[in-house]
């Protein structure tokens, strides 16, 4: 018999189709979504649904599939280790994450519900890095890897600490790896509230399109995201897929084929995808020292030169209602929120405990509590004046309830102590715009755009600020450009107390 196997297999191999279907053995996909994070205001009503109709397809299409449903860190650890289990050489891997994701020092983190992010070493901590499950899969001896994330979401998380990009970041991909995110990188979209997620509606509708190479469904999938969003959201894809690889290979017409859709109308210039939108570069300053590095002084723009005077009194340029304790949350609320009661049992237990002062009133302030969070900020004073964080947030929150002097008072000091603290830059920018002083306020969002030049609210905030002082045409592009990278910047300043 195996004298006869040897003879016969060149003959075989000549029968087999270049692009195989791999048998289900040779599929593997983990697909989770997590939809109650105790952090948010309400769970999010697209992740379940989306997982398990995902989850149904691979089935369909030859995939041996894993669901998880609300997992907590060790529950997606431990579905993740699974999956690297039962990888073979030359298996298919596909991952599909629906939930919250977060960008953190240039890797896009998933994460389970449970997570306690406060600082960016928490995000490390808790998150599950997609660069680290891409590369223990490409260990493991997965031919073709794929990577499907709806996560590009705005999350509470990234309120605790302001110096944070929105969105997702670029992947560092081993090669035999298809990507795709939900929206832009750097970029996020609001649930719709529906029952699925557009990203999902419309990679579903493709996935089920025979004979279709992945590359070719992803790319149909981003036309009809891009189409249906009228351009508001383009989804983002990386490949280096080394192989053909098809969802549903050599079917026959056992599927009705749907035409490709048509392409999507083109989207104004300053929307883009690969690469994502990048602000229009100020008029060439010099260069601005990294935010912890004290810099030597030197005249405007750079923040290190003599701080702007406090402005006169005025009355904001925008006639909206400062937020305050009646339109937050209720006390009842606020004492029953999980997160608050540990840090108040914390503070109950030594009332001199600054780091759950300060994380209660990020807490507090994040969700509109803004009175609270500011009672805080000053415990946090009082035991350490020289915080420069809690001195940042203490400045925003009071800038977002009007107390514009002792706002501007608290950013000078931040910046003092810390010059080119980007966080205090874009916070005494926003001082600056709902004072009225327009200059004061460009000057603090360019010199915060030559740190980060995608830090979205200085962009947005720069925009606004020359409208205001007379250039129409260079705001708008700001405005657009922001917009671009974040759809709900408009509501977010809004709430600020700025249109």
């Amino acid at each position: 018999m195996k004298i006869r196997f040897l003879f016969l297999l060149p003959l075989l191999v000549a029968l087999i189709p270049t692009a195989p279907l791999l048998a289900a053995g040779d599929r593997f996909a983990l697909v989770i979504g997590n939809a109650k994070y105790p952090d948010a205001d309400a769970p999010l009503k697209e992740p379940l649904n989306d997982a398990r109709d995902v989850a149904d397809e691979l089935k369909r299409d030859g995939f041996s599939v894993e669901t998880g449903e609300n997992l907590t860190g060790d529950g997606m650890r431990r579905a993740f280790d699974k999956l690297y289990g039962k990888i073979k050489p030359g298996s298919v891997a596909l991952v599909f994450f629906s939930g919250f994701g977060i960008q953190s020092a240039r890797q896009s983190y998933l994460l389970p519900i449970d997570a306690q992010i406060w600082t960016e070493s928490d995000v490390r901590r808790d998150g599950i890095s997609l660069e680290t499950v891409l590369s223990e899969l490409n260990t493991r001896g997965a031919g073709v890897k794929i990577a499907l994330i709806d996560a590009s979401r705005r999350n509470p998380f990234e309120r605790r600490f302001r110096s944070f990009s929105a969105g997702l970041t670029p992947v560092i991909a081993p090669n035999g790896t298809l990507v795709m995110y939900s929206a832009a990188l750097a970029s996020v979209v609001s649930d719709a509230g529906g029952e699925h997620s557009l990203f999902v509606q419309e990679l579903l509708k493709e996935i089920r399109v025979p004979d279709l190479m992945a590359e070719e469904t992803l790319n149909r999938t981003k036309m009809g995201v891009t189409r249906a969003s009228r351009s508001e959201q383009v989804p983002w894809i990386s490949s280096s897929l080394a192989e053909d690889f098809s969802f549903i290979p050599g079917a026959g017409g056992s599927r009705p084929t749907t035409p490709p859709p048509p392409a999507p109308p083109a989207p104004p210039p300053v929307v883009a995808n690969n690469p994502p939108p990048a602000p229009p570069a100020p008029s060439p300053p010099p260069p601005a020292k990294p935010a912890d590095t004290a810099a030597a002084p030197s005249p405007k723009p750079q923040v290190d030169a003599a701080l702007p005077p406090p402005p006169p009194p005025v009355k904001p340029a925008d006639p909206v209602i400062a937020p305050s304790m009646d339109s937050g949350p209720s006390a009842a609320a606020l004492a029953e929120d999980p997160t608050i009661k540990g840090l108040t049992a914390k503070i109950a237990a030594n009332p001199d405990d600054v780091n759950a002062l300060y994380r209660r009133g990020q807490v507090y302030a994040s969700k509109g509590a803004y009175n609270l969070a500011i009672k805080d900020f000053d415990e946090s004073l009082r035991i350490n004046p020289k915080d420069v964080e809690a001195l940042n947030n203490r400045c925003w929150t009071r800038t977002v309830v009007g107390d514009l002097q002792g706002a501007l008072k608290d950013c000078n000091e931040a910046l003092r102590l810390r010059p080119n603290f980007v966080d205090a830059l874009d916070s005494r920018g926003l001082v600056n715009l709902k004072s009225g002083a327009a200059k004061n306020a460009i000057a603090d969002f360019d010199a915060a755009l030559r740190i980060n030049p995608r830090l979205t609210s200085s962009l947005f905030g720069r925009g606004i600020a020359k409208q205001r002082n007379g250039s129409a045409q260079e705001g708008a592009l700001d405005i657009a450009n922001a917009k671009a990278m974040d759809p709900n910047i408009v509501q977010e300043f809004a709430s600020y107390g700025v249109r």
